[in-house]
């Protein structure tokens, strides 16, 4: 394993926006954070790539994920201009309800006289969704397309909804039942929009029991991103790291290192500490 790296930190965003509010960094902390990560010879995995780690194939050292949850419009207006910069890809896991019709919003780089969109911070955001005007805080369809023709983006899921069934279903037979049909409806859209099935998922809100891996095992998932922290590692042919799921069950658990608002240093700080395994679980079980 000379040479590779010894862990891949996989860091988690939702917004990049100038409105403040909850899980949001500003542009220019994210210009400051992906600059530095390219200043340090820092490069981005895609999906499969961390798929292919976790299964024991090696990656370069200063390897690194870059995930967006939800799909906010200012992942567009903000975050692709900034990986393009680059030459960085991110993913984003995307509630397959949520994106609607309409031409492409102009993004921080665009050459184009029309005003950025308003962007709504987290709560706002929110109560446009439950209210049925996603179209103002979720990308659209065609800034999608726009976003995977870049190679800024990919998309995987987030399930349909984004609903946590073990708090609405009056069953566990409910339960099952109703995330499944969820699961398999965000398939099936992104199957129609993107051409392409995905076996990553990430969970609402960090989420998941025995019956949500057994279901999504069974549709087909074998990759869930979480909000626990940490890093994740495969080394001398064994997986490393706190809570890998069973090998009955098959399937990797992927950790991720919520980025705040910070500058670039505080980015580069955790990185080091998250690209070494001993390091960061001595320092995760200290901060605990």
């Amino acid at each position: 394993m000379s040479g590779a790296a010894r862990a891949v930190p996989v860091l988690m965003y939702h917004h990049i926006s100038p409105s403040p509010g909850m899980i949001t960094v500003t542009p220019h902390h994210f210009a400051q954070q992906m600059a530095c990560l390219a200043q340090r010879g820092y490069r981005t995995l895609s999906a499969g790539e961390l798929g292919r780690y976790l299964s024991g194939q090696p990656v370069a050292p200063k390897s690194v994920v870059i995930t967006f949850d939800d799909g906010y419009l200012d992942n567009w207006v903000h975050a692709h201009p900034v990986l393009q910069k680059h030459g960085f890809s991110a993913i984003c896991f995307l509630v397959s309800a949520w994106p609607g019709e309409g031409p492409v919003r102009p993004h921080a780089a665009s050459d184009d006289s029309r005003p950025l969109p308003r962007l709504l911070n987290h709560a706002e955001g929110e109560a446009a969704i439950a209210n049925g005007r996603a179209d103002d805080a979720i990308l659209r369809w065609s800034e999608i397309d726009e976003m995977r023709r870049c190679g800024t983006f990919e998309f995987h899921s987030h399930t349909h909804t984004h609903v946590r069934w073990d708090r609405v279903a009056r069953s566990r037979d409910e339960k099952r039942e109703r995330l499944r049909d969820d699961l398999v409806r965000a398939r099936a859209m992104l199957r129609l929009r993107l051409g392409e099935d995905s076996d990553h998922l990430c969970w609402p809100q960090g989420y998941y029991d025995d019956d949500y891996r057994e279901v999504a095992l069974g549709i087909g998932f074998r990759y869930f991103y979480t909000c626990a922290s940490g890093t994740n590692a495969f080394a001398f042919g064994r997986r490393s790291g706190p809570s890998w799921p069973s090998p009955a069950l098959n399937g990797h658990s992927i950790r991720r290192l919520e980025v705040r608002n910070k500058p670039a240093p505080w980015l580069a700080s955790r990185l080091w500490v998250h690209s070494r395994p001993l390091v960061s679980s001595v320092y995760l079980s200290i901060k605990r």
